[in-house]
């Protein structure tokens, strides 16, 4: 279960690794295709994120200090400018994993370059991939509540039905994943490119009324904002982080888009947009401090309220949708890098094998989800348990830029240390800001995030004691074909392919097979599945093959940690390297092992428990090398842990 963003990947990214591109029409559809996905978080937060901003600095009474607008206004034009546009859009959209991003690409790329400490570092990427699912929650729940609150400034008779609403859109939400989103993703990006130009055009009016407010553009207002306001300030910034969520998807989605689409599509359209928008909102509030109720929508005439709420609606949809096959993504490289046991991946499109459902994961996300909406039944409740997830994650990337900056790029560690420290600084403060909302809701991603953490640590840790014992008991594998081709058993027609993790020892399936059958096949081979440290693999590196004997031979197939391992299809690339393949005169033997808590164990009690639990919601191996279930024989084991 390696995953990607669910969205189609037109054929010319990453052409060259970064994502550079050839022809002009494949970099207009890349160019919308990003905004659709990559921006669909970050461009919804003007429905709440100023709002938010401006009561946090003292404005829910309705007196409102113009100085005050203007330092808020200021703050987050200026997030938008160092966090998104510096760090993410100019720095780490250079940081990427043979072409891919996101946190745990980063993670993998970070490991490979360190000769020690790469256990911190895959750490750090369990911190992060865990704090990523807390926004995955969160963000549909707070995107899809806030649009459709909107509608109550049509009519007040709309109030009881904002959450019905909001629960019965989810459920189609999610619903409808299972189809697949390619035909709904040609949608994504237009939609958007609509939003941005709509939000854009709708601020022009309150900023002519008060051109006052493009003061705001002086980070000096931002400063003395937070000079002047002391804890109230620091509060303010907890909700100002607000307008910067999804600064992560940037980098996440590098590999589906590619660098230039994505920076162009920030500097040109986004970013412009944006903070038009936050500007009007500005001018609004100081024309009208009333208008803090809900400054994005009253920026509109009445009449355009009700399609203003529809298009919010399909906005926040997209924006959901973008951050729910960033779960599946996630789930698939920390399935590949050995976080998480194996779970049920459908492959939704033959033609892009990122797109990909997970339905364990869709239901995990939804009964979450609709949670949150009934828990805290208002978008200014939940925005009290945003932000915490993605500072984290942030502060992360942070930590394992540098030391891609410093061992990757060959930077000095002082040079690298330079360049990263101030966004870092910056980081922190937002994530201690956002710390302070912990007991009004910010708990939530918090313990999301810490039992995710406890699983992923659970399973690795689990896994490795796991292997390190068998390896105690096995046979070597040379040993025994020396044995068998001096005194060799019955022989049968046809091959016989033994899974194993470990090459170096007789598979387990092997020696009970001899045990119990007393037979041999006349080719054998040992098949050993290997996840690179890259994202994808190439074909010519696909399979290596060596022959141990006249009967016994290894194969190791290599994929990358965001492909979905098709063993049968790899073994047919066998051919060309003089293996004479043929499924249907072949068959694959696996081990499956019933777990028992040891005496002695390198674990407590309660987490050997915890991972033989874990290790019964692993999805069948046949389903996921996706084998043909008639040509493999499984054989049982009992094993302690």
């Amino acid at each position: 279960m390696t995953s990607d963003v669910v969205v189609p990947a037109p054929e010319t990214a990453a052409a060259d690794g970064h994502g550079d591109v050839h022809s002009t029409a494949g970099f207009k559809a890349l160019l919308i295709g990003s905004i659709g996905v990559v921006y669909g978080d970050i461009g919804t937060s003007p429905l709440y994120a100023l709002r938010e901003a401006v009561v946090a600095a003292g404005g829910a009474s309705g007196v409102l200090d113009i100085q005050a607008v203007l330092g808020v206004v200021s703050l987050i034009l200026w997030a938008l400018i160092i966090v998104v546009t510096l760090k993410y859009v100019l720095i780490l959209l250079r940081a990427d994993n043979n072409g891919e991003g996101g946190t745990l690409a980063l993670m993998a790329l970070a490991q490979r370059a360190v000769t020690k400490g790469a256990s911190a570092i895959v750490l750090l990427g369990i911190v992060s991939g865990a704090l990523f699912y807390g926004d995955a929650v969160i963000t549909p729940a707070l995107s899809v509540l806030s649009a459709i609150e909107g509608i109550k400034l049509v009519t007040s008779a709309f109030d009881p039905y904002v959450v019905p609403l909001t629960v019965v859109i989810l459920f189609v939400l999610f619903a409808a994943q299972s189809r697949g989103t390619a035909r709904v993703a040609a949608f994504f990006g237009p939609v958007m490119c609509i939003w941005f130009a709509v939000i854009a055009i709708a601020s022009i009016t309150p900023i002519m009324q008060h051109p006052e407010i493009l003061r705001a553009l002086n980070p000096l207002f931002a400063v003395s904002f937070m000079l002047h306001h002391g804890i109230i300030g620091f509060v303010t910034l907890g909700a100002v982080f607000l307008a910067v969520t999804g600064a992560e998807a940037l980098y996440a989605d590098l590999g589906h888009f590619g660098k230039r689409p994505i920076q162009t599509a920030w500097l040109f359209i986004v970013l412009p947009s944006l903070a038009l928008n936050y500007l009007g909102q500005g001018a609004l509030v100081i024309g009208d401090p009333k208008a803090i109720e809900n400054p994005f929508f009253l920026m509109f005439p009445d009449w355009a309220l009700l399609p203003m709420v529809c298009l919010a609606t399909l906005a926040t949809v997209i924006a959901s949708q973008a951050v729910i096959t960033g779960a599946y993504s996630l789930t698939r490289q920390a399935v590949q890098l050995g976080l998480l046991p194996r779970f049920e991946i459908r492959h939704t499109s033959e033609a892009h094998s990122g797109q990909i459902y997970i339905p364990r994961i869709n239901r995990l996300l939804l009964i979450s989800v609709v949670l949150l909406v009934l828990m805290f039944r208002s978008s200014s409740a939940l925005a009290s348990a945003y932000g915490i997830s993605v500072t984290g994650t942030m502060v992360v990337t942070g930590m394992m830029g540098f030391v891609v900056i410093w061992r990757v790029w060959k930077w000095s560690p002082f040079a690298a240390a330079a360049l990263i420290a101030p966004f870092l600084f910056l980081d922190l403060t937002f994530l201690a800001a956002n710390l302070l909302k912990v007991l009004e809701g910010g708990w939530v991603p918090l313990a999301l995030g810490a039992v995710v953490m406890l699983l992923m640590y659970t399973w690795r840790r689990g896994s490795r004691l796991l292997f390190e014992k068998s390896r105690k008991l096995e046979f070597p594998l040379a040993d025994l074909v020396a044995m068998l081709e001096k005194r060799p058993p019955q022989r049968v027609s046809g091959t016989a392919v033994f899974l194993t993790s470990d090459p170096v020892s007789a598979p387990t399936a092997l020696m009970h097979s001899l045990k119990h059958y007393k037979v041999l096949h006349e080719k054998n081979v040992i098949l050993t599945i290997e996840i690179a440290p890259t994202p994808r693999v190439d074909l010519t590196e696909r399979v290596r093959l060596e022959e141990i004997s006249k009967t016994f031979s290894k194969v190791t197939l290599r994929f990358g940690f965001m492909e979905s391992p098709n063993v049968p299809k790899a073994l047919a690339i066998a051919r060309k390297l003089g293996w004479q393949f043929d499924i249907m005169s072949t068959s694959f033997f696996l081990s499956r092992r019933a777990l028992k808590p040891a005496a002695h164990s390198g674990m407590p009690r309660w987490q050997d428990h915890l991972f033989i639990a874990l290790s019964r919601t692993a999805n069948d191996a046949t389903d996921y090398f996706q084998i043909p279930s008639g040509r493999v024989v499984e054989v049982g084991t009992q094993v302690t842990v």
